[in-house]
């Protein structure tokens, strides 16, 4: 506690002690949010899904909105590997116990793996729909197509219009 007092009021009587020597300080350690930064890094389609590009491969899934409103998924339809896909076309569904619903790709590429966690564990989407639970990885055959795409704050407020 006396160290922290006479860190507080040191800069002021180091000019009336010069024995006193304070060791430099250190700057504070700055905290970084990782949730904050990985979905700034993620891009939203106003389908609902989202994409995620590292090295040229994107990752994607599907919302935490979209899969809140299907409910849990109990089947995964997906592409094989190696399928060419168009921005907006449809590789796949989700199935629920509420209803389906198709999957459009957000970018243009081929299909490079895909979650086969899936199969075996649909419900991986519903649990972690932005870590676990991706559906497919894909190579960006025209990364130009991602700035079209909303971020993560454009997609806060495009659900919210929807919504109202």
């Amino acid at each position: 506690m006396a160290w922290r007092g006479l860190r507080r009021v040191g800069p002021v009587l180091a000019p009336r002690c010069p024995f006193l020597s304070l060791p430099p300080r250190e700057p504070a350690a700055r905290r970084l949010g990782t949730s904050s930064l990985l979905l700034a890094a993620r891009k939203f389609t106003d389908k609902h899904e989202w994409v995620s590009v590292e090295n040229g491969i994107g990752t994607v899934g599907i919302s935490n909105f979209a899969q809140e409103a299907l409910g849990d998924v109990v089947y995964c339809s997906l592409p094989e590997v190696g399928t060419k896909l168009s921005k907006h076309d449809e590789f796949g569904a989700l199935e629920s116990v509420k209803a389906a619903s198709e999957l459009y790709s957000p970018l243009s590429g081929e299909v490079t793996e895909i979650n086969v966690a899936l199969a075996d564990n649909p419900g991986l989407v519903n649990k972690s729909c932005y870590k676990d639970g991706w559906l497919i990885k894909m190579t960006v055959a025209n990364p130009a197509e991602l700035d079209e795409l909303m971020t993560e704050d454009a997609y806060e407020k495009y659900i919210k219009s929807i919504e109202d």
